[in-house]
């Protein structure tokens, strides 16, 4: 009974076709037709021998997944060694990364879409430039700018000579020197409270 589920197992996988290794791409018709052969191939077998090809197959298996443990240690070992080499050379992670992003972005530059783009931005650019709308914004915007720094130094100049006479006034002389009797009682003050505490 056994032996039939795993027929009825091996024959479904076979007639599916083999999903595990690639899951977005659908079994060609071709993989079909061979998966379908194969299974009846297998389903014509006696016991014997469909045990005999599982045990081929097994052993094939089991030498094919040493080969791929082996590639991956000389792959590791040959990664490590470029690695010493690469730090003996002065060649670091980060030096690399910029090489690459430099080396990229000559490639992108030197390519062909890249240059054709930039000419039609050029053409762009240079043909506002010319426009008679662009033209009269421009001077609109420069004699804006213009007269609004002309009226900021009227401004500050308005402001600076107003300053300057009030400091010049009576009533400014008369605060200053308000100011000035009381910083002299504070202090006073202070000396006499100090003479006190004594």
């Amino acid at each position: 009974m056994e032996d039939l589920s795993y027929d009825k197992v091996f024959e479904e996988v076979a007639f599916k076709g083999d999903n595990t290794a690639n899951l977005s791409e659908p079994t060609s018709p071709a993989a079909s037709v061979a998966s379908a052969e194969i299974a009846a191939e297998f389903a014509a077998l006696s016991v014997e021998e469909k045990e005999q090809r599982r045990a081929e197959w097994s052993q094939e298996l089991a030498r094919v997944e040493e080969e791929i443990n082996t590639l991956r240690t000389v792959l590791a070992s040959k990664t490590r060694h470029a690695s010493d080499l690469k730090r003996k050379l002065g060649i670091t992670v980060w030096k690399e990364v910029t090489d690459d992003m430099n080396q990229g972005l000559k490639n992108i530059k030197e390519s062909t879409v890249y240059q054709s783009v930039e000419q039609s931005v050029e053409s762009f650019t240079k043909a506002v430039h010319e426009a008679p709308l662009y033209q009269r914004t421009e001077s609109v915007l420069k004699s804006t700018g213009e007269k609004t720094a002309s009226v900021f130094g009227s401004i500050t100049s308005g402001i600076s000579s107003k300053l300057s006479q009030m400091k010049n006034s009576e009533s400014m002389r008369s605060i200053e020197a308000s100011v000035g009797s009381a910083y002299e009682n504070v202090k006073a003050l202070s000396h006499v409270v100090r003479w006190r505490s004594h």
